[in-house]
């Protein structure tokens, strides 16, 4: 009778594992995708749905579901689009795409998102940013910098909305910095502060009385001083070797320029920017090369943006690649651990590879490892 039992027992508890195991190989992966449909920005959104759509093409899996709300780019309407998620039981979230949408989003504590923003200032507890943030940037700079054993860096900040999240990335990275200097973007004011930073004023008397001794003077080679004298600019070293300028676009070339007017060259002291996304008006610029920067990794950018071409005959934006890697690194998150406890998950270190490079996961907080690339002669080249 007791065989008889045991049997029995076996039995049941043999099919009910079975019957476990089938309902947790067949339960799927819920992902949010929090994006403007309407308004202003919905090509953008429409751009991050697609390149979702070929995260999913590329896994080849059927366990994954995207449950797609509408921002509006507006903070009321993603908290609205929030809740609506958390009632259809979503724990995590891709998205939203622009810091304002954050607004309210603590308020839904049960979901935790993956915004696309890169500041990290003042985000409520349960959102993670996953742009390229300026401690990935300064991160990579700061490895740029020991390899090439510089000394005595700037850095050069415009004085707009993001200027505490800079000085919050360097203390984070610990990259070493001389002087911080703040500047306004608007050309007369800022070149008066180049000036200043440069000490070109003083080193621009300095070649005035030189030219001024020589002239005065009974040397020999008077002709020839002085004809040396008058090619140069100024006379005198300023107190860096190597600049870091937190700018883009022209407002970037306008720091240069500046810069190259107080004789300070991308020649002989090394100008370091942020991520400039590849930007190809700066290869057209030879005057201010060689200019260096960090950035994701460019072939495998351009691979994706010939499959985005291909597939919806568009150029995708950048927010696209990475939305593309969002899709896969949830995927591969609930596949290594499980996503029943997000808070375990995003606390403890991981590292996952992606399309846009590297992810670095720890205590809440995802940073990138970067690539570095020059651009001299215009041509773009690759250091690491």
């Amino acid at each position: 009778m007791n065989k008889i039992l045991k049997i029995i027992l076996i039995i049941f508890f043999s099919f009910f594992y079975f019957i476990s195991s089938f309902s947790i190989a067949e339960e799927k992966i819920k992902i949010g995708l929090l994006v403007p449909i309407t308004g202003t920005n919905k090509q953008l959104g429409q751009q991050i749905i697609k390149s979702s759509r070929i995260a999913l093409k590329d896994l080849n899996t059927k366990k994954i579901e995207i449950y797609l709300k509408n921002t509006n780019s507006n903070p009321n309407q993603a908290l609205k689009a929030a809740l609506e998620l958390k009632e259809a039981g979503i724990k995590i979230v891709i998205g939203p795409v622009f810091y304002k949408s954050l607004e309210f989003l603590g308020e839904v504590k049960e979901i935790t998102f993956l915004s696309l923003t890169n500041k990290t200032l003042d985000l409520p507890d349960n959102v993670i940013s996953t742009g390229v943030n300026a401690v990935s940037q300064l991160n990579a700079i700061k490895k740029f910098i020991e390899k090439n054993e510089i000394q005595k860096t700037i850095l050069l900040t415009p004085k707009v909305d993001y200027e505490n999240e800079i000085r919050k990335a360097v203390k984070q990275s610990k990259i070493k910095i001389l002087k911080y200097h703040i500047y306004d973007t608007e050309p007369t004011k800022l070149t008066a502060q180049i000036e200043k930073i440069t000490n070109y004023k003083i080193r621009k008397q300095n070649l005035k009385d030189e030219i001024k001794r020589v002239e005065n003077s009974d040397l020999i080679d008077k002709e020839k001083q002085l004809e040396k004298l008058n090619k140069k600019y100024t006379i005198g070293k300023v107190n860096f070797n190597s600049v870091i300028i937190s700018d883009f676009d022209e407002s970037l070339k306008s720091v240069i320029t500046s810069l190259l007017y107080t004789d300070v060259s991308p020649k002989n002291k090394y100008i370091i920017t942020f991520n400039q996304w590849f930007d190809k008006s700066l290869m057209r610029e030879k005057n201010i090369q060689p200019i260096y920067y960090p950035s994701i990794d460019k072939e495998n950018l351009e691979n994706f943006k010939r499959k985005f071409l291909k597939e919806f005959n568009e150029n995708p934006n950048y927010l696209s690649l990475l939305s593309y890697d969002l899709v896969g690194l949830t995927y591969y998150l609930a596949i290594k651990d499980n996503l029943t406890d997000l808070n375990k998950i995003f606390k403890k270190k991981n590292v996952f590879k992606g399309k846009i490079g590297i992810f670095e996961i720890e205590n809440n907080k995802i940073n990138h490892i970067l690539n570095f690339y020059e651009i001299s002669e215009n041509q773009l080249k690759k250091i690491f």
